[in-house]
């Protein structure tokens, strides 16, 4: 079954949202019976979301801690967490 593409500011979407809107993007593509047009149309929104959910999914990356301990075991600070 074919799903609607939403329209509207990428920017405003949650994580969630845009994610969800990329999901149903992809099916479309891969049925393969969207006009051309239609086509480089969703692909390019696809491609903003895409971006969207990276610069999401940076930023909470960026609040991610890690708990340090002191000698004793107690928890002394945080540190940000290693990317790797």
């Amino acid at each position: 079954m074919k799903q609607e593409i939403q329209k509207g500011d990428v920017a405003t979407l949650s994580f969630e949202q845009a994610l969800k809107q990329l999901e149903v993007i992809v099916e479309n593509l891969e049925r393969g019976d969207v006009p051309l047009e239609q086509s480089i149309d969703i692909y390019e929104r696809g491609e903003a979301l895409k971006k969207h959910c990276e610069k999401l999914l940076k930023a909470a990356e960026a609040k991610v801690e890690k708990i340090q301990l002191s000698e004793g075991g107690t928890p002394e600070g945080v540190e940000p967490l290693d990317s790797e």
